[in-house]
């Protein structure tokens, strides 16, 4: 995996914040598990890493895109899954000139209409094994969907994992993987969680914060253990995340940290030793077995597991369903455009041809006011123009949107701009009806 950015502690916190108050998501779609989550062993996740150690030593040393190593541990992986009963597919793709190929599993039952995937890149880089880089990701999802398959969960929505190919490359196995699904089969996916390098031995707990609802579903987890996070964020979409986030689809994930610096105060906080790199065998011939922290593999995998529990055994919002913030968003007066940012998830397909936009914003004089909805792809939908002859206060209004052309799920935005001066104002509350 290529490095990520890292935001510090206290920034991380701040970002979090902003995060989740900027988003919102209705009671009606919040999860709700309906079983508990098993533990995951780690025992039985670091006997795929043996497996995958094995498979590198006796295949020059590396598991990398186009080589006999990544071949073999894709097919160990699916004999596992098969035995366990999913319905497994290989995806082949050309990359370099070689070879490479996916592997995705479906668990039979749940509403194919609302699919929970998690996945993980299983090549390494030709350096070395790559066991922590992404042995560890990609062991963990496959002993959850071992766990799906021993427990016989029964889940309200579909369940899907990946394993990608030539991640190493540059996401090349998930981007074909994306690129190859219609825009229906995109939308019927209401979230994608990644995990890449989870067992780093200097570990750190970083939670992606690409989408609030699903940052939280593992926030809330680890505070339940007592366990710190903080907010990783990818700068530069360097991992499988990126082309399912591209294509509008909500994403999240877990990290452990790669060759970033650990500093004294997250030392403090998780262990570990400060001024040293989370993985010093990044990329390296040294990321062996013997470069795991047990108790982070741990910890990340049953956290893993209790995020496919908790989504996939969640109610899915029925028809109607309304999406609110309702965080005050002061408006400047003349001044730069503001906006208010609604998560929307779990609804299939694209938003209604007839996308109801409940606005209340408290403002001194109307007039100045222009006003946007802006849909997760970018585009941009006018709902009020200024107009010198609107003399009245305040704009408590439902406008109607044919936003049928936009995949429903995704970060929707309010944009308003105040471009005239002498009055001033604030966004009170807003909402989407679907």
């Amino acid at each position: 995996m290529p490095a990520f950015k890292i935001v510090a502690a206290g920034a991380a916190t701040a970002l979090a914040a902003a995060l989740l108050t900027a988003s919102a998501t209705p009671a009606s779609a919040r999860p709700t598990a309906l079983a508990a989550a098993p533990d995951i062993p780690v025992a039985n996740v670091k006997a795929h890493l043996s497996q995958l150690q094995s498979i590198a030593t006796a295949n020059g040393g590396n598991r990398a895109h186009g080589r006999a190593g990544y071949r073999a541990s894709i097919d160990y992986v699916k004999a596992k899954l098969d035995a366990a009963g999913y319905t497994t597919a290989l995806q082949q793709f050309t990359s370099g000139g070689a070879t490479g190929w996916n592997l995705v599993a479906d668990w039979p039952g749940g509403d194919a209409n609302h699919v929970i995937m998690a996945g993980a890149h299983l090549d390494s880089v030709t350096a070395g094994p790559g066991i922590n880089d992404n042995g560890s990701g990609s062991a963990a999802v496959l002993e959850t969907a071992l766990a799906v398959a021993r427990e016989n969960l029964q889940p309200t929505k579909h369940l899907r994992f990946g394993w990608w190919g030539a991640e190493e490359l540059g996401m090349v196995g998930s981007r074909a993987y994306v690129n190859g699904l219609a825009s229906t089969d995109r939308a019927k996916i209401d979230g994608y969680l990644n995990f890449d390098m989870i067992g780093s031995p200097n570990p750190g707990y970083f939670v992606y914060d690409d989408n609030a609802a699903l940052e939280k579903v593992f926030k809330d987890w680890y505070a339940a253990k007592g366990i710190a996070t903080e907010i990783e964020t990818e700068g530069d979409g360097r991992s499988d995340h990126a082309p399912f986030k591209s294509a509008g689809i909500p994403v999240g994930g877990l990290f452990s940290g790669a060759d970033y610096t650990k500093t004294s105060a997250q030392a403090q906080k998780w262990g570990g030793t400060a001024g040293q790199a989370f993985d010093r065998c990044y990329h390296s011939s040294c990321d062996t077995t013997s470069n795991i922290n047990d108790t982070a593999l741990d910890n990340n995998s049953d956290a893993i597991a209790n995020a496919i529990w908790t989504l996939g055994t969640a109610t899915a919002p029925p028809p109607g369903t309304v999406f609110e913030n309702t965080a005050d968003v002061s408006v400047p007066d003349n001044g730069a455009a503001v906006t208010s940012s609604i998560t929307v998830s779990g609804i299939s397909g694209n938003a209604p041809a007839a996308l109801a936009v409940g606005v209340d914003i408290r403002h001194t004089w109307r007039g100045d006011l222009v006003v946007d909805l802006v849909a997760p792809d970018g585009s941009s939908y006018r709902l009020k123009n200024s107009s010198g002859s609107d003399s009245a206060d305040n704009v408590i209004t439902t406008y109607t949107v044919n936003a049928s052309g936009e995949v429903a799920n995704g970060t929707w935005r309010l944009r308003v701009q105040d471009v005239a001066s002498q009055d001033t104002g604030y966004i009170n509350s807003w909402k989407l009806t679907f």
